[in-house]
């Protein structure tokens, strides 16, 4: 048996950073169900959609202080301190740009939904699903090359939402002849992209802690 894993066979199984993690990817990947449901549904059915995320996002953001106060007050942790506060972080900016996204629909009341809109909260659900798998697999500190796998996945993810943003954006400008139009749709592809970005960053995190622990 290898020294690393004599160290996790002594460790004391962790009762409290991972199930906080685990149900805040779980409300996550909700999250993310719930606006790629939303933007595929009538506009009269949408509001259902963006309710729930408002609280997902809510219960995300308690989940986040619950486990600022479990860091104040455990000396033990699964990992770094650092990595667990900036995991939790970036979790939480993926649930509040999601949240921008659908806000921005909700207050510009955008009435046509575009397929790069849907495109990329499809993507970004992908994305949300990769995240709460590899929190799966850290939780077993075992299986870092389906954590390698996943943040690649998630890493290619962002580069095609960057690319749908550009084109949509390039084509809004070339296409679209009412301002108001103009800054609706970009502003709510902007948060969408944006969201994607911080799954990136999410995957940064997730993958520095399995290279520390591999």
């Amino acid at each position: 048996m290898g020294f690393k894993n004599i160290l996790n066979f002594f460790s004391p199984k962790d009762k409290t950073f991972f199930p906080l993690f685990e149900e805040a990817t779980n409300k996550l990947t909700k999250m993310s169900d719930a606006l790629h449901e939303g933007v595929n549904a009538s506009k009269s059915d949408r509001e259902n959609y963006f309710k729930k995320i408002d609280e997902l996002f809510d219960s995300i953001e308690k989940i986040s202080h619950k486990m600022n106060i479990e860091l104040s007050k455990n000396f033990i942790t699964p990992f770094d301190r650092e990595d667990i506060h900036a995991l939790m972080t970036t979790i939480e900016d993926v649930a509040s740009n999601l949240q921008e996204a659908s806000n921005r629909i909700r207050m510009y009341q955008v009435e046509k939904i575009t397929k790069s809109i849907r495109k990329i909260t499809e993507i970004n659900l992908e994305a949300c699903d990769h995240i709460a798998k590899s929190v799966m697999e850290l939780k077993e500190m075992k299986n870092f090359k389906n954590i390698f796998d996943s943040v690649k996945k998630i890493n290619k993810l962002d580069r095609k939402s960057d690319s749908v943003f550009e084109k949509a954006v390039a084509d809004i400008f070339e296409n679209e002849t009412d301002a108001k139009n103009v800054i609706k749709y970009k502003e709510v592809l902007a948060s969408l992209d944006k969201a994607s970005d911080k799954c990136k960053a999410v995957a940064r995190v997730l993958e520095a802690v399995a290279v520390k622990h591999s």
